[in-house]
């Protein structure tokens, strides 16, 4: 399925309705400026594409650019240009947000640039970037006071919104499905016992049922396997006292109580807070987990300790800023002996160097002050600033790319029970952007995701 190619621009939402997390789209303004960034962004794009196994239409005129590939359609290069002259990548994707321009397949042609991300633009450009590009709003900062807010921007949309595409585990991060793992030595930036888990075979994540609408149980099976083996990173067994950063819907919760382990779990979540407790308690785990709504930074106060840390892709969400701030945390509050397992969504140093003080648009339109760290540079902070040392990591992207593959096709599957929630279009392609851009950047190699595990230095 795919979404309606060239539909009527939404210049603007006078009214937006603030559940569905979409800014307004502003119009373009017309003048000199607009017309030398344009004209810019069309010599840069033109140049660009040039050079990748890529098809660009632009229409009417039919021109086609590139070597040949995943095909991307202009419908109005006019505003396509002047949108990414004006506010660059932001730009890009707002173009596709008002229907300027089109791919059949958005994943399969975004992959491809993705691919080659730090040399598309010149180098004597790209050091203009800190000038041009704009900066993170100061209300998006992860500070005490906006973190909630950024965190229910996106995850207190709707839990029935969620459920329409996750699978039955309610699991919103990466699944494991089941390959091999293998070695991947010890060159640059690999620290600890570094593994990588094969790609999974070509169907994983596809979904091999008729019916779009249905997760295969393979799906749910790699999402626990995900979990189960964070659960054995960090040493979790009858009796463990379990710290949870981030509850998601509650499963990690319930896979530790099901070991026997008591569990405190926090979010910042209201929406998702309510419905993990329904489930644990549904679970008959509800004298072992306990879930809070609380800021990391709270357990500092609280005193107690805790023989395990989890948590799932939630670093993403705290902030270049505060990346000291949460790992001091951890390390304050875990017991003697205990261990520590993470799941993290990561980027390579220098992009991540190159872009830490910029907003982008998943930023703006997906996650509020969200920021991916590097592998070396988590590795940095909690040797120069805690007494933990990372001691594993396996890392899984192409797990991602075919999780996030399966979810965007069941997102998109169900767009007669979007609209129904009271989402509309906009919504549609600005979340069908998200998880294909998502999915691009995973099966390229610029992002990554891994479980690391941490113990105390001289444990």
């Amino acid at each position: 399925m795919t979404l309606e190619k060239n539909q009527p621009q939404p210049t603007h939402r006078a009214d937006p309705n603030p559940s569905q997390g979409v800014p307004p789209l502003e119009q373009i303004a017309r003048g000199p400026r607009t017309a030398i960034s344009s004209a810019v962004a069309r010599r840069l794009f033109r140049s660009a594409v040039g050079r990748l196994a890529v098809t660009v239409v632009e229409e009417p005129t039919g021109r086609r650019l590139g070597q040949g590939g995943p095909v991307m359609r202009l419908h109005r290069p006019d505003e396509f240009y002047a949108r990414l002259g004006r506010d660059g990548l932001i730009g890009f994707g707002e173009a596709y947000l008002t229907g300027a321009w089109d791919a059949e397949d958005l994943a399969g042609f975004l992959t491809v640039p993705a691919a080659r991300i730090a040399t598309l633009i010149p180098e004597p450009l790209q050091k203009l970037r800190a000038f041009v590009t704009p900066r993170l709003p100061g209300h998006q900062r992860s500070t005490e006071a906006n973190s909630q807010a950024n965190i229910s921007h996106h995850y207190d949309l709707s839990n029935d919104l969620f459920d329409l595409f996750l699978d039955e585990t309610l699991s919103y991060s990466s699944a494991l499905f089941d390959t091999s793992l293998s070695s991947a030595g010890k060159g640059p930036g690999s620290v600890g016992d570094h593994l990588v888990a094969t790609p999974p075979e070509p169907g994983s994540g596809r979904g091999d049922s008729a019916d779009p609408v249905v997760h295969s149980p393979d799906f749910a099976e790699a999402q626990g396997r995900k979990i189960e083996r964070l659960l054995d990173e960090a040493g979790v067994t009858d009796g463990t006292r379990v710290l949870e950063i981030g509850t998601g819907w509650g499963e990690l919760a319930i896979r530790a109580a099901r070991r026997g382990a008591t569990v405190h779990s926090i979010t910042l979540s209201v929406e998702q807070l309510e419905l993990a407790e329904e489930r644990i308690a549904a679970a008959g785990f509800a004298d072992r987990v306990t879930v809070e709504l609380m800021d990391y930074r709270a357990l500092a106060t609280t005193g107690a300790t805790y023989d395990a840390v989890l948590s799932v892709e939630m670093i993403e969400a705290v902030g270049h800023e505060f990346w000291g701030t949460y790992f001091q945390t951890i390390d304050l509050v875990l017991a003697p002996g205990g261990r520590v397992a993470i799941q993290a969504i990561t980027m390579p140093h220098d992009r991540m160097l190159a872009t830490r003080d910029g907003q982008t648009w998943i930023n703006k339109y997906i996650f509020p002050g969200g920021f991916l760290p590097s592998v070396e540079v988590i590795d940095q902070i909690t040797r120069d600033e805690t007494g933990l040392r990372l001691t594993g990591q396996l890392e899984m992207g192409s797990h991602y790319a075919a999780t996030l593959r399966r979810w965007d096709r069941r997102f998109l599957s169900q767009r007669d029970a979007v609209v129904a929630l009271g989402f509309d279009d906009l919504f549609m392609r600005v979340w069908h952007f998200y998880l294909a851009y998502s999915q691009a950047g995973f099966a390229s190699g610029y992002i990554n995701v891994s479980q690391l595990t941490f113990t105390r230095e001289h444990q």
